[in-house]
């Protein structure tokens, strides 16, 4: 037996309860060749999709097969001027679909999220008519104030190296809550409910994704 997905069966099934109670749909999947094909099946043809930047939706492969399929996708990713990224953003959150992943979601079903932009946290706002949220269950933590603290320590850090931004963190390891320029902490948002009801769909995964 495997012990850790046995954890996560059990973990999961309590926060899709939860879920549920705040509006969002919830669904547990062991493999992300599964929970990619889940996704699959919330994107009707015809539909336009769009995401924001997430190591989990690079690592899955949803994107190439988006494309393979004739989905037509808003790619910030292949704008190069940074006018048109921005533009390109912003389009993204008009989209029928977003993609995205959660730094954080509680075992009561709280989806939490810090954003240096702020694009990736509005489209859980407001914007599209759906948002995907697919997230490895290394990303489950107990409560609010746990879900910051893993945040800082565990995603902020890294994404620092991913869009080579020159905050304190990127030199120290330590974040010092900055207000550089470079910040990547600029918007902190907590979903504890969702309007218009199950627009918001979470898939996790048995995986470890993303950080």
């Amino acid at each position: 037996m495997d012990f850790l997905k046995e954890s996560y069966k059990v973990k999961s099934a309590t926060i899709i309860k939860n879920l549920q109670k705040r509006n969002m749909e919830g669904y547990y999947c062991e493999t992300v060749e599964e929970a990619v094909e889940k996704a699959m099946s919330m994107i009707k043809e015809g539909d336009s999709v769009g995401w924001g930047g997430s190591t989990t939706i690079d690592q899955v492969g949803i994107k190439k097969l988006l494309e393979e399929k004739g989905i037509k996708v808003i790619d910030r990713d292949k704008v190069s001027d940074p006018a048109e990224k921005v533009k390109t953003m912003k389009l993204a959150l008009t989209a029928d679909v977003f993609l995205t992943s959660t730094n954080a979601i509680t075992m009561d079903g709280e989806l939490v999220n810090i954003d240096g932009n702020g694009n990736r946290v509005a489209a859980f706002c407001y914007g599209p008519d759906s948002v995907i949220v697919i997230a490895g269950m290394n990303k489950v933590v107990r409560e609010l104030d746990d879900a910051v603290k893993k945040i800082r320590l565990d995603a902020t850090i890294p994404n620092s190296f991913r869009t080579n931004s020159k905050t304190p963190c990127h030199y120290t390891g330590i974040c010092t809550e900055c207000t550089t320029d470079d910040t990547l902490c600029g918007q902190i948002l907590v979903t504890r409910f969702c309007k218009p009801k199950n627009k918001i769909k979470v898939i996790l995964v048995g995986e470890n994704l993303g950080f």
